[in-house]
């Protein structure tokens, strides 16, 4: 989402075919209380590839709006008042992400990705100019506001961007070139994100002190403006993520993470207190300000994303777009969070969030529950470096609906917990996720909210590996679910994208050392030990976790002697988008557990 005096604009995807399309809302419909509408007429896909997960795919000038439009990844000069376009680049080869508007020097950034290399780059007469380049990695960048200063973020292969990252800052010439460009270090070794300028000082947000803090740098020093033990960011797997403004007067707008819950967070000026606003809300993203207004794209339990106004000087809250009743009268089930405190010789906590099923009774008593407790679907998030949210999800819904308790897990090794949580995972993916998804199923079995014997495990991506590696190594589950996992590591380390090259080697430990254990927890080498139903989803066209990662292994399973289901969406990727496949694997999910857990 961008704004700018004209209007505000942001994406919504379309379910039928999957495109994410511009949605404008302008001063003008505001004030009539007019729905938003797309922009253009013309169905027009805005998506950046760049890292594989984009981002930054948006920005906006006083009078154009500019995109990375998803089949050619170049960027249109759109003109909202017109409702036309034009192509701005015509970069064959390249794509783009991180759009910045650099008002003072009336240019566009942006990252540039090409031929297996990242620079950070201006437009000039449709032209890339390069600012920066020999990092292997580029955060969209930040512009001081008298356009004397750019800071931006990069890192190396083979961290990812949530391990180790490098703030850079450099003066702007009179020619927009880049002079003097250093690195700033920090106390400790850390991630920073998310960079933005306070008058002349550099701010962002760092895990040095062990969690995602507003951290302002000065020829003086590092100072820490927000100490609160929470994060104030997720893990950047996109460009252009903004967590955190700041305000004149020296106030600020900054969310923090507890428990898995999103909290928004204001100060109107310097000398007032903090104060909580929207708490109805439970995940906010995209914090933008024009002026003395701030907007935000915000999630709760049961309705839609929406689009919230935030009035700087007072705080005062109004939801402006979005927001529907996600199902109307349908009765809903409420996500209930719960922890489970950490052993003696550790420090993370495990949380998540239960939904219970939702049968055709109003409510249930805790006894009767007891009594009959339901099948339990427990579900891995992907990532692994990634978290679950309390945010409604539709799919979580249609399965209470089916009669299934429903649990989302904050496993060892997910973000919003500090550093310390979400590095836990380095060299113990398969093992330390796969242990903590076993003792919440123990934990919700025990307390009579899930059926012993009748619990199934199911992820996406990331996810799909913990719930094959938790059908090799434990007997807890009855049947696992992969939609597009990861089910050959070393394979997939020959073959995925470069931004996640390195990340196999730091969540499994190097191949090449005598302590990794890549055969013992590789799902595919290990399917022997698969004997119990699978179900395998997969994107025909996924770059991410190629198609062969769920041939292979259901091939292997069939030679067991099992017989996994298997769907294949020829026309979907790394997720699916369209809402007649997401309607397809649903049905199928519904059938598959009404056999192997009812």
């Amino acid at each position: 989402m961008v704004a700018s005096r004209a209007g505000v604009y942001w994406l919504e995807s379309d379910q039928v075919t999957g495109l994410n399309l511009i949605h404008a809302l302008t001063g003008q419909d505001a004030e009539a209380a007019v729905a938003p509408a797309p922009l253009l007429n013309d169905l027009v896909g805005v998506r950046s590839n760049v890292n594989g997960y984009g981002g930054g795919a948006l920005c906006v000038s006083p009078d154009t709006l500019y995109a990375v439009e998803s089949t050619s990844q170049q960027i249109l000069a759109i003109h909202p008042a017109a409702g036309t376009y034009d192509a701005l680049t015509a970069d064959s080869g390249a794509c783009y992400g991180g759009l910045v508007w650099d008002e003072k020097g009336g240019r566009l950034l942006a990252v540039r990705e090409s031929a297996g290399e990242q620079q950070l780059v201006c437009i000039e007469r449709g032209q890339p100019r390069i600012l920066h380049q020999g990092q292997d990695f580029y955060s969209a960048p930040a512009v001081s506001a008298d356009g004397r200063q750019l800071a931006w973020v990069s890192w190396q292969l083979p961290d990812m961007p949530w391990v180790m990252s490098t703030l850079w800052l450099a003066e702007v010439s009179v020619d927009g070139s880049l002079v003097n460009a250093r690195t700033i270090p920090t106390p400790e070794p850390a991630c920073v994100q998310q960079p933005l300028f306070i008058d002349a000082s550099v701010t962002v947000m760092s895990d040095h002190d062990g969690w995602w803090q507003p951290w302002q740098w000065s020829e003086s020093g590092w100072r820490c403006l927000d100490p609160v033990s929470a994060d104030g960011a997720n893990a950047p797997w996109q460009l252009g993520e903004s967590h955190h403004l700041a305000l004149p007067g020296g106030g600020w707008l900054r969310v923090r993470f507890r428990q898995g819950i999103g909290e928004l967070w204001w100060q109107g000026t310097a000398d007032s207190e903090p104060a909580r606003l929207a708490e109805a809300y439970v995940d906010f993203r995209c914090l933008r300000r024009c002026g003395d207004t701030l907007y935000c794209i915000a999630r709760s339990t049961d309705r839609l994303d929406t689009v919230l106004q935030i009035q700087a000087g007072s705080g005062a809250v109004a939801a402006i777009a979005g927001g529907e009743s996600a199902f109307g009268d349908i009765r809903l089930s409420v996500p209930e969070p719960f922890s489970l405190a950490p052993h003696p010789d550790e420090s993370a906590l495990i949380s998540g969030f239960y939904y219970s099923p939702v049968t055709g009774a109003e409510s249930n008593s805790q006894a009767e529950s007891a009594q009959h407790p339901a099948p339990l679907v427990m579900i891995a998030h992907g990532g692994p470096t990634s978290m679950a949210y309390a945010a409604i999800n539709p799919a979580i819904q249609f399965l209470c609906h089916q009669g299934l308790a429903v649990v989302e897990v904050n496993y060892r090794g997910s973000s919003g917990f500090g550093r310390s949580s979400r590095m836990a995972l380095g060299g113990q993916w398969g093992v330390l996720d796969v242990q903590d998804m076993e003792r919440v199923a123990a934990f919700l079995c025990s307390t009579g909210k899930a059926a012993e014997g009748r619990v199934a495990i199911q992820g996406r991506s990331a996810g799909g590996y913990t719930a094959l590696m938790a059908m090799v190594t434990s007997d807890v589950f009855a049947a696992g679910v992969s939609q597009f996992g990861v089910s050959d590591p070393a394979g997939l380390r020959k073959l995925t994208h470069r931004f996640e090259s390195g990340y196999l080697d730091w969540l499994l430990g190097p191949p090449d050392t005598p302590q990794a254990s890549w055969q013992a927890r590789s799902p595919l080498a290990q399917a022997h030990r698969i004997r119990r139903p699978m179900a395998f989803f997969q994107g025909g066209q996924d770059p991410v976790v190629v198609p062969e990662q769920t041939e292979a292994i259901a091939r292997a399973i069939r030679e067991n002697g099992q017989t996994p289901l298997v769907r294949l969406y020829p026309d979907e990727g790394h997720g699916f988008r369209k809402a007649g496949n997401q309607a397809d694997m649903l049905r199928q999910l519904a059938v598959f557990y009404c056999k192997t857990l009812q």
